[in-house]
């Protein structure tokens, strides 16, 4: 027996995750404009991931890209939590430790891409590690 088309084709429509890609890839590439360099993404630890890791000159920069289709509840800045940067803080030690590095030894800081609708903000050393 023949399968029913519903009619529609969903292969174009963007899911969570490819919205989610693409709007780190336009984080990447603006802050590669500015000067930064990519050196990884979507690095996964248990507890933690690291969305995008950059170096400024010497400087580690792990950042954290936050997307919301708009403000309705508080926009992409506001979903960053104290919970959510102790996870990035120790992702990133986790990261700088297979290096043989720590946040004692090593020059690093954490920045954060907030993108609401299509506006972006970038905060450069948004918070760091005495959180």
């Amino acid at each position: 027996m023949a399968s029913v088309s519903s009619g529609r084709d969903r292969s174009r429509l963007l899911t969570p995750r490819r919205l989610g890609a693409e709007q780190e890839q336009r984080a990447r590439r603006y802050l590669e404009r500015a000067g930064l360099r990519w050196v990884a993404s979507n690095v996964s630890f248990r507890g933690g991931e690291l969305d995008l890791i950059m170096r400024d000159g010497a400087c580690w920069v792990f950042v954290e890209v936050r997307y919301r289709r708009d403000a309705r509840f508080g926009g992409a800045l506001a979903s960053i939590t104290r919970l959510k940067q102790q996870k990035l803080l120790h992702a990133a030690a986790l990261w700088l430790a297979q290096r043989g590095g720590s946040f004692e030894t090593v020059n690093c800081r954490f920045d954060i891409i907030a993108i609401t609708g299509t506006a972006l903000e970038w905060l450069p050393n948004a918070f760091n590690a005495d959180v």
